[in-house]
């Protein structure tokens, strides 16, 4: 019943920008915390970044501070990650999810936390 929805994804040269958006659907949308993890070739789900729901307080995996930024607009049931600066590196297959109600702190840094994923969008970095 949960959807969630990525779009933004693309080909983009070293050092340029992307931001990717995830729409999900229903009302209680504000309730859920929400982070962004990504997939390259032949590596494990690796977490990128995630947003409480309950204060807005956000974190992120060490190699994308400071050049990537999530937020979400609960007026809109939308999450966002603007990522900059991009590298070859940050190819990959980006995922948005939904943590379990009452999630928060370091357990959002792990998959296990998010019940629910979107379908993923790719982000092609070239060298």
């Amino acid at each position: 019943q949960v959807q969630l929805v990525e779009s933004g994804g693309g080909l983009v040269q070293t050092g340029g920008s992307l931001r990717l958006s995830c729409a999900a659907s229903g009302r209680t949308f504000s309730v859920y915390s929400m982070g962004w993890f990504r997939q390259a070739p032949e590596k494990e789900r690796e977490f990128i970044a995630a947003v409480a729901a309950s204060d807005g307080r956000t974190a992120y995996a060490d190699s994308v501070q400071g050049r990537f930024t999530i937020s979400r607009d609960n007026a809109k049931n939308t999450v966002y990650l603007q990522m900059n600066s991009l590298k070859p590196e940050d190819t990959a297959v980006y995922y948005c999810a939904r943590a379990g109600f009452g999630a928060s702190g370091d357990r959002l840094r792990i998959g296990a936390a998010y019940a629910y994923w979107g379908q993923g969008t790719q982000v092609t970095v070239s060298s």
